[in-house]
């Protein structure tokens, strides 16, 4: 089962306000939902230098946060670098964290890109695929809010556990 990318179809989304730090830390019931504090985790983890320490969770997902102005400043056609690889990889693993905690078995994530910022997303859980998506344009990865990001990984985590339920003998194996 091939599950398409709704990824264009929010970035798309008009948004008139920038979101800074602060306004992302104001929603406090977000800020301490499972998928926010896993996304924290999963980019402290990949901070080899300690530069993450000194920031709160709000500044460590601001780069995630790509309101319409941000996206116009992002040339159409370019090539991904290593932090936007990063918090692409990011993104699936907290959300693969998440299957893990709410099924008990294991998700892993494959993440594969070219060097021109195509690729292809998929998670497995045992001998079960439970999201394979397609990449495209992921130098412009990002969310109009931090409450459409966990919108998304929320979707992305009811049809895993979906397919999980309904498979439950092939996921274990």
């Amino acid at each position: 089962m091939n599950h398409t990318s709704e990824t264009d179809d929010h970035l798309e989304e008009e948004i008139t306000m920038t979101e800074t730090p602060a306004e992302i830390a104001a929603d406090e019931g977000l800020m301490q939902s499972q998928f926010v504090v896993e996304m924290d985790r999963q980019m402290r983890a990949i901070d080899p230098y300690g530069e993450f320490d000194k920031l709160s969770t709000a500044e460590i997902l601001e780069p995630f946060i790509l309101t319409k102005e941000k996206r116009q400043a992002i040339p159409l056609v370019g090539d991904p670098d290593e932090t936007v690889v990063a918090r692409i990889k990011a993104f699936y693993n907290a959300i693969s964290a998440m299957i893990e905690s709410e099924c008990g078995l294991m998700a892993v994530p494959l993440v594969h890109l070219s060097h021109e910022g195509f690729g292809r997303v998929v998670i497995t859980v045992g001998k079960l695929v439970v999201l394979d998506r397609s990449l495209r344009d992921v130098h412009r990865f990002g969310f109009p809010s931090l409450s459409k990001m966990k919108d998304e990984a929320d979707k992305v985590l009811s049809v895993a556990l979906e397919l999980i339920g309904a498979h439950s003998k092939v996921a274990g194996l």
